[in-house]
């Protein structure tokens, strides 16, 4: 075994590991004996330890108080999205009346898009990348259908040159400069989940705004995963869910940015509801709305309470982490798995992800060059491994910088070249 793939290789490497102590903050499934080796935060992250005390917390409020935990104990109901907002502005760099956390991923897409999907007949094309995460492409779909428009020709999906696995943004912008006058909107990822590829969010939405379009992304695999820049990148609105590298459980509360100059624009069209009201008279239960002068307009209901503490406390471990460090280690744990499969698997394995790290989070998706790529993946889970099967032959593997070590990184490729050689034999 060389030294690169040695067990005194990765204790080096997670001893000088200055996030090291962040792995004890949260719940490591097992499998046997030993802790799994998790490296599928891209899909599910895992459980902040202290998810539970601030559940228990509602729980227990809720059965001393009753309706009086909208007001009353250590952090009242009524206000409770609140506890979150300069903790996600601060995750995102943005202002924190940019950003509110609500609903689902794709119920704020569909929010959104009542806002920035304008239509008309010379402009109602909505672009996205070939191979959208599908949920994202249904919702536009649907749009586009509800206006009174056909998707065969209003849905433009943009796909990578022949024999490349990425998008070149260079040929977003020529679109634009080709057919921008008949879009409408721009909805592309931060990063792509199949790929991996991450997206200048800036040079597009700049591409879009030239052509008159509106810029809006898809964060689900950014948002806890890169540094995002949102209010700086000057796109003009982004969602992403929690439940992925945000830890905030299944079906966890999502988040949305909207830029600053929609928030105070009369003109913007929004679906209304009682928590969108200004607070200081929501309660009059008056019949004209009011909006709120930030994200929080966008609000139709009052926030689910109990999903809202895991999110809190998975936010409250980045702002200690940092995104900066996250990051730095990011690059560390893929540089790494990257290194192993080149050294090791690179006649069996081809990356698909960007090989420049500016270009990539901390997913790596794998291609079985040979062979049954889903044998060989439940092969490496049936070992303990859980990692992430995409149609129709992607093997998606996350080191995430929170809970990941070195070490899993190691074990995993010893698990893939071992599920690789039961595969030819």
């Amino acid at each position: 075994m060389s030294d690169l793939a040695s067990r005194e290789h990765t204790v080096a490497l997670d001893a000088a590991d200055e996030l090291k102590g962040f792995q004890d903050r949260f719940a490591i499934p097992t499998h046997g004996a030993q802790m799994c080796v998790y490296l599928c935060g891209n899909s599910l992250g895992l459980q902040p330890t202290r998810a539970r005390k601030l559940v228990n917390e509602v729980l227990d409020a809720w059965q001393a108080h009753g309706v009086h935990g909208h007001l009353d104990g250590t952090r009242p109901w009524l206000p409770y999205h609140e506890f979150l907002t300069n903790l996600t502005a601060q995750l995102v760099n943005s202002q924190p009346r940019e950003v509110v956390n609500m609903n689902t991923l794709t119920v704020n897409l569909h929010l959104m898009m009542v806002s920035f999907y304008r239509p008309t007949a010379e402009r109602h094309r909505i672009v996205i990348e070939k191979g959208a995460f599908p949920s994202d492409r249904y919702a536009v779909e649907s749009q586009i259908v509800l206006h009174g428009y056909d998707p065969a020709e209003a849905l433009v999906e943009l796909a990578p040159r022949a024999g490349e696995d990425c998008l070149r943004e260079e040929d977003v912008e020529a679109y634009f400069a080709r057919e921008g006058g008949k879009v409408a909107l721009l909805l592309f990822p931060g990063v792509q989940y199949y790929t991996g590829q991450r997206f200048d969010m800036a040079r597009l939405s700049r591409a879009a705004h030239q052509a008159g379009a509106f810029a809006g992304f898809d964060l689900a695999h950014a948002v806890g995963n890169v540094e995002c820049r949102l209010h700086d990148d000057d796109m003009d609105f982004a969602c992403w869910c929690s439940y992925k590298y945000l830890n905030g459980g299944p079906g966890a509360v999502a988040g949305v940015f909207i830029h600053e100059r929609h928030l105070d624009d009369p003109t913007v069209p929004r679906l209304h509801g009682w928590w969108g009201h200004d607070k200081d008279t929501r309660f009059d239960m008056g019949p004209d709305f009011k909006a709120i002068p930030s994200a929080e307009a966008w609000q139709l209901s009052n926030p689910p309470i109990l999903s809202m503490a895991p999110v809190l406390a998975s936010l409250e471990v980045f702002s200690d982490a940092g995104m900066d460090r996250l990051r730095m280690k990011s690059l560390k744990l893929t540089g790494y798995l990257e290194q192993l499969i080149d050294t090791r698997l690179a006649d069996r394995i081809h990356i698909i992800t960007p090989r420049d790290t500016n270009w990539r989070g901390c997913q790596l998706s794998l291609r079985v060059k040979a062979g049954d790529g889903r044998k060989v993946f439940e092969n490496i889970e049936a070992k303990g491994v859980v990692c992430d099967w995409r149609e129709p032959d992607v093997i998606r593997v996350a080191p995430a910088p929170l809970y990941n070590t070195f070490e899993d990184v190691r074990r995993f490729v010893l698990r893939l070249e071992e599920a690789l050689g039961a595969s030819k034999g």
